[in-house]
């Protein structure tokens, strides 16, 4: 498997990914959008590749639209890569489907691992994103599908198979 998903031939199964979890550079044009604004455009992106889990994307910073983000009281810790800090969207550009921009806010679009553990360092200060939580999210123009059950952040694109953790029944796997 190489280091730019563009070189790849085929398609990948999560169950050859390996625990605990590997990260690999991929330079395909990831975008992430949301009422017609890009938050994040970059071709510097690191995945995650967990046994079980669709690739989770991690975006620079410096690449993402940290004006239009603010920080939520929201934390986490996973075993692997320590606690995470979470971002939401302030209302200039929060919508629901009923509302119009510039009205309520958008919780959790976004976390981060500002200080992970030694093994995950890489990461550092790069932000991730859940597809369900923005209009949309794309890698090199393909529309991204949201890993299934709200917890887990893995962008599902047709080059990756499952069965996916996060379905129902899945909890214990």
């Amino acid at each position: 498997m190489g280091t730019n998903g563009a070189d790849r031939a085929g398609t990948e199964s999560v169950w050859d990914y390996p625990r605990p979890p590997r990260i690999e550079p991929d330079t395909r044009h990831v975008v992430v959008r949301h009422a017609g604004v890009a938050l994040a455009d970059s071709r510097r992106c690191l995945r995650v590749l967990e046994t079980s889990h669709p690739p989770v994307f991690y975006i620079p910073r410096a690449d993402v639209r940290m004006d239009l983000l603010r920080a939520t009281e929201h934390l986490s810790v996973c075993e692997w890569k320590g606690a995470a800090t979470y971002f939401g969207l302030g209302p200039e550009l929060a919508r629901e489907p009923d509302r119009e921009p510039g009205r309520g806010t958008v919780p959790d679009i976004a976390w981060s691992y500002e200080a992970p553990l030694p093994r995950y360092a890489p990461i550092a200060g790069h932000l991730a994103f859940h597809a369900d939580r923005v209009e949309a999210c794309t890698v090199d123009g393909e529309r991204v599908r949201a890993q299934q059950g709200g917890f887990y952040g893995g962008w599902i694109t047709d080059e990756i198979r499952g069965p996916f953790k996060g379905v129902p029944g899945s909890w214990g796997w």
